[in-house]
């Protein structure tokens, strides 16, 4: 077990500590005794080597060890790869998830949907394994960055003759001047060459390049940045990717945001028999040349959140939407992503009609999007309890919409009035009559109450029923935290720059009456730091080979 040492220089170290902090000797018996010291981290004390570790410090050495980070990283890329075997769910316009799986891939869809690997990405497990990794980043870094820290910068001149002999780079031989005058004399060849010296009598430390060993330390400041810019990216308003449906002539709200977009126009336009290739007239395949919604976004002012209110707009920005050209304002960005030309209904007028005596109590617009709660008609009134945009029956039999688009549209009313019981009955109206064929509206009716046997809702004339020519899809992108991804990418790449093009280089040297001892370390490019000491002892007047200062753990 690891105990409070104190050095024979009379330096009390702390718990952990390896090498004297203040004079350099080795604390302990090493396995291999004269062996290379490991300067790692000057051989400092860490939080994570505690004796007796409490629940906390149970905790904090999970997280710090190396080990376990590579554990967590891999676990999480293979969990990424889970997310790239089918489609995820973020991808699709309108579809629904619990049967497409199925269909398309069969029981090993449906087992994938069902683990939840369909939203690998969203899901609470991989973004535990985001925080985990963050965690371990913070601790490891926290757990050494702060002890070397304080080692480095409060660094003693004189070491100890062990530390020296122990280094990777030695030298040791005999002088014929005073030690002081050697050392004092010793000082301007090494700072020309970049190093800082401090001196104490007999003794000497150069240091050059120091900022490089805060390289790796910089690169996991970077990782958490770019960590938490991917965790906020969940958050409300701060990301976005999905497509939308708008109709051409309508305004739009785009949601999670205060902006409302309007297809003012949408034009296609195909390339002619001449142009197409001979594969496409082959296939008889019609193409698209060009598609292009011209756009106009607004910011909305004032009451929008209001339903009551007609929203307050303000146009802030125009453009003709293409392929690859996109509507930008503030971060947001609006590509053309596809586009239909299938006539949908945009609204109808039915009107209320007794069915019996066929009295008409007047129309009423019904928006296929954004349809009236509330509606008055002679003495009735209708509230409007449910709307399916694309209506169908689950396997329960209950109603369902299955995508957002008024392919079938159904609207459940509550009709209240005379002749009709006191809590009212309710009504399921169809607008296209195909669909009250398909669906049976007036069985329906029956199981809900019967009102049609009193009451009915229909469309009088075809001037009633207003349409929509073309619907232009649009990928709509919100990125708020994108700079802060780029901003740590950036972090990182600094700190790998620091750590691959520069060195931390240290030279202590210490002179015994008449007997030089000098002791090398860098982090790496020992061939460059064994020339550079040669280099250094020659300008000295002393020869020494470059091949002769490579320690290996012996002493020379």
């Amino acid at each position: 077990m690891i105990q409070n040492t104190k050095c024979e220089c009379g330096h009390q170290n702390r718990v952990g500590t390896v090498l004297c902090e203040a004079c350099g000797k080795p604390l302990f018996e090493d396995e291999q005794p004269g062996g290379l010291l490991e300067m790692r981290y000057d051989g400092v004390a860490r939080r994570s080597q505690r004796a007796n570790p409490n629940v906390i410090d149970r905790v904090w050495n999970f997280f710090s060890s190396v080990k376990v980070a590579i554990y967590l990283i891999i676990i999480t890329l293979i969990g990424a790869m889970f997310g790239t075997i089918f489609e995820q769910e973020s991808n699709f316009i309108n579809f629904d998830p619990s049967t497409f799986y199925n269909n398309k891939y069969g029981t090993i869809g449906d087992i994938y949907y069902r683990l939840g690997l369909s939203h690998t990405y969203e899901s609470w497990w991989f973004i535990l394994l985001l925080v985990m990794i963050g965690a371990s980043l913070v601790i490891c870094s926290l757990d050494r960055v702060l002890p070397l820290y304080k080692a480095l910068s409060k660094q003693k001149v004189r070491k100890h003759l062990e530390f020296l002999t122990r280094q990777k780079v030695v030298y040791q031989g005999e002088i014929d001047e005073d030690g002081a005058d050697w050392i004092k004399r010793a000082v301007q060849p090494l700072r020309k060459k970049h190093y800082r010296v401090h001196t104490d009598g007999s003794a000497l430390l150069a240091e050059k390049q120091r900022f490089s060993r805060w390289g790796p330390y910089i690169i996991h400041i970077g990782l958490i940045v770019f960590l938490l810019a991917v965790l906020f990216r969940g958050l409300p308003g701060l990301h976005l990717d999905k497509h939308y449906w708008f109709p051409e002539g309508e305004v739009t709200r785009i949601p999670e945001t205060n902006l409302y977009l309007k297809n003012e126009k949408f034009t296609v336009e195909y390339y002619s028999e001449d142009e197409m290739s001979e594969d496409f007239k082959a296939r008889e395949k019609v193409v698209p040349k060009l598609f292009e919604t011209q756009a106009i976004l607004y910011e909305c002012t004032a009451d929008c959140d209001d339903p009551s209110k007609e929203p307050q707009l303000r146009e802030v920005e125009r453009h003709a939407i293409r392929v690859n050209d996109p509507l930008s304002y503030k971060g947001l960005q609006a590509y053309q992503f596809d586009f239909d030309l299938t006539p949908k209904l945009r609204s109808v007028q039915p009107a209320l009609v007794n069915a019996k005596t066929g009295e008409s109590y007047g129309k009423f617009k019904l928006d296929m999007r954004n349809p009236q709660r509330e509606i008055e008609l002679g003495p009735y009134r209708l509230t409007l309890q449910n709307k399916y945009m694309d209506f169908s029956l689950n396997d329960q039999g209950q109603p369902v919409s299955i995508s957002g688009e008024p392919n079938a549209p159904a609207f459940l009313f509550l009709i209240q009035g005379p002749d009709l019981p006191e809590q009212g009955a309710q009504y399921i109206y169809f607008p296209k009559q195909i669909d009250k064929e398909r669906f049976q509206q007036d069985a329906i009716n029956k199981q809900l109450g019967g009102v049609q046997t009193k009451l009915q809702l229909d469309v009088l004339g075809m001037e009633d029923v207003d349409f929509i020519e073309a619907s232009s899809y649009l990928n709509i992108r919100i990125d708020r935290a994108m700079p802060f991804v780029w901003l740590g990418l950036g972090i990182v790449m600094l700190g790998l720059i620091l750590g691959f093009y520069w060195q931390h280089r240290r030279i202590w040297l210490r002179v015994d009456g008449r007997q030089l001892t000098l002791g090398g370390h860098t982090t790496k490019n020992w061939f460059g730091m064994r020339r550079e000491v040669s280099a250094f002892l020659q300008s000295m007047g002393l020869e020494a080979d470059e091949k002769s200062l490579e320690n290996r753990g012996k002493r020379p």
